[in-house]
């Protein structure tokens, strides 16, 4: 990325856009081999920041306890055991008599009581998104939360278009148990998944008026990518149009259905791009399955496209938002191979990323911006920041609710992507991820970390907030100002500020603008030998305020 432009916020010269998989040169020639480097506290927290949300320190050090290899292969280990569901954190007084709703108890799960009714939609989309925002804020030492956002991205969906949180909910846990499975499965489930059906229009596609929506984005945008030359045709569009006709939703119980009256049953010839493939009309209760499989076989053919596109994504997800030539060569194409080796498998693929030369080359660490969500979501979890149990659960869905809507506030609202693209940082050329700051969203991130290590945020007598002397006691030495700032930095930062710089804060703010260590430490000491001097705690506290609130303002902390 071009740090002088971003650290300046100076609006960037126009560049001729450069085609989606090659891009100007980074002087990166690392490929797949097995990184055998430093394996510090550095290589941790990039690779944790990159895999979950955020670097926790008990997470840090966790995992440095490991190999390079033995901390991939357990990041990759999912949980197999579903999180319980979203519960009923909101008000039904005003739901009509006889809406099913009012038969959930408040403190229990909605997700198994479906309901058409439009009043109670909007209550349980809310109560869903921030549950999965309590799950990534609580999220285990996996990737897990950060693939079920990368699917949600790439197979994109918005509530406010399906608008039914039973389906919403579905979705979600869907990608949660696909995440790191099979691709080709996962596409096929996503096909006939009633969020996706609602929001692309499949539910309403007959043989009498072909929709042509998903056909179009299952080819564009979820597996082949437009970049391709030659490519599949807008016949090709329409002809898979005419394969996934008949699939219904029930809205009573929000269950998925096909439906042989409304399904195209005649042949669908398709472009010689696909070598003039014929899908052959079927008829009865198994046709929309038969066909929808021979659609995926025949897309799945062209092994190349499909895999070089998913690959990409997953690097610029995980690595750096532009591919150059060298790139292409020595990392997208291998994995791509490996890819398609592995019969459609996503673990394996990660697995060589993560654990080669080229994710750990120093070009590629502190390289990205935080998304909204990874500065949102990250800053609680780095500065354990207390919330409330999750039994208390009116005031946890609250503060999740907090959380989410700071990260939509500087445009990542979850749930809602703003098209069935995604988030433009992940796709829009030439800036990609650099789209996430500007001069309304800085300013929006500074005033949010200004509070949560000011005020805090509080909601029925309860707050959350930044205790920045729990924070420094999870040091190694907090009376050593060298050694607190040092080790803080280590956390929240990925590119390193000088010597110089960390000497002037370490005067200005730890030591009161004097000279001498001593004038921390023994402040320091003070506080810990009379823990019931509020004097002594609040002269610690100030100070330690005020170096966190400085740290989160410099543009340093929106690299990742």
């Amino acid at each position: 990325m071009d740090r002088r432009d971003f650290f300046a916020l100076k609006k960037r010269t126009p560049k001729t856009a450069q085609p989606a998989s090659i891009a100007a040169p980074r002087n990166i020639d690392s490929g797949l081999n097995t990184y055998t480097g430093a394996w510090t506290t550095a290589e941790v927290a990039h690779l944790l920041k990159r895999t979950m949300f955020g670097a926790k320190k008990a997470d840090v050090d966790y995992f440095r306890g490991m190999s390079m290899e033995q901390a991939v292969d357990t990041l990759l280990n999912v949980y197999a055991t579903a999180p319980l569901p979203p519960l009923k954190n909101y008000d039904d007084s005003s739901f009509p008599s006889g809406n099913p709703d009012l038969t959930v108890a408040a403190g229990t799960t909605w997700v198994n009581t479906p309901t058409d009714e439009s009043v109670v939609q909007p209550k349980r989309t809310g109560s869903w998104k921030s549950w999965w925002m309590g799950l990534m804020i609580n999220q285990q030492r996996t990737i897990q939360e950060k693939m079920v956002l990368f699917w949600h991205n790439h197979f994109s969906t918005e509530t406010n278009e399906y608008n039914h949180g039973v389906l919403g909910y579905r979705h979600n846990a869907m990608l949660r148990e696909h995440a790191l499975g099979n691709f080709k499965t996962l596409v096929r489930i996503v096909t006939i998944d009633g969020a996706m059906l609602r929001y692309l229009n499949g539910y309403l596609n007959t043989y009498t008026a072909p929709d042509e929506n998903y056909g179009r984005e299952l080819q564009e945008l979820f597996t082949l990518g437009k970049e391709n030359n030659p490519n599949y045709t807008e016949d090709d569009v329409y002809q898979a149009a005419r394969v996934l006709t008949g699939w219904r939703i029930k809205w009573t119980d929000d269950t998925v259905y096909f439906d042989d009256t409304k399904h195209d049953k005649n042949s669908k010839t398709f472009s010689s791009f696909y070598g003039g493939t014929v899908v052959s009309g079927r008829t009865g209760a198994t046709a929309g399955d038969a066909e929808l499989d021979d659609l995926l076989t025949m897309i799945f053919s062209k092994q190349t496209e499909v895999s070089e596109f998913i690959v990409g994504k997953l690097y610029r997800w995980f690595c750096y938002y532009t591919i150059d030539a060298a790139t292409q060569t020595n990392v997208i194409k291998p994995l791509a191979q490996l890819f398609r080796n592995s019969n459609w498998e996503i673990k394996p693929v990660l697995a060589a990323l993560f654990k080669s030369e080229h994710f750990f080359d120093p070009l590629n660490q502190g390289c990205l911006i935080k998304s909204p969500v990874d500065m949102a979501v990250g800053l609680m979890r780095e500065f354990n920041v207390v919330f409330p149990d999750s039994a208390d659960y009116v005031n946890a869905y609250n503060m999740w609710e907090y959380t989410r809507n700071q990260a939509s506030n500087v445009q990542q609202n979850i749930g809602d992507p703003p098209s069935v693209s995604g988030w433009p940082a992940y796709y829009q050329l030439p800036q990609y991820h650099e789209m996430w700051i500007n001069t309304d969203t800085l300013p929006r991130r500074n005033m949010f970390t200004d509070q949560m290590i000011t005020t805090g945020y509080t909601r029925n007598s309860k707050t959350i907030q930044i205790d920045p002397i729990a924070f420094v006691k999870t040091l190694s030495n907090p009376a050593d100002p060298n050694v607190l700032i040092n080790e803080s930095l280590d956390i929240l930062y990925r590119v390193p500020i000088s010597d110089n710089s960390r000497t002037i804060i370490k005067k200005q703010i730890l030591l009161s603008s004097q000279e001498q260590d001593y004038y921390w430490s023994n402040a320091w000491n003070a506080m810990i030998a009379n823990p019931g001097d509020m004097t002594a705690y609040q002269t610690v506290y100030t100070r330690l305020q005020s170096l966190f609130k400085y740290f989160m303002n410099l543009a340093e902390y929106q690299l990742s």
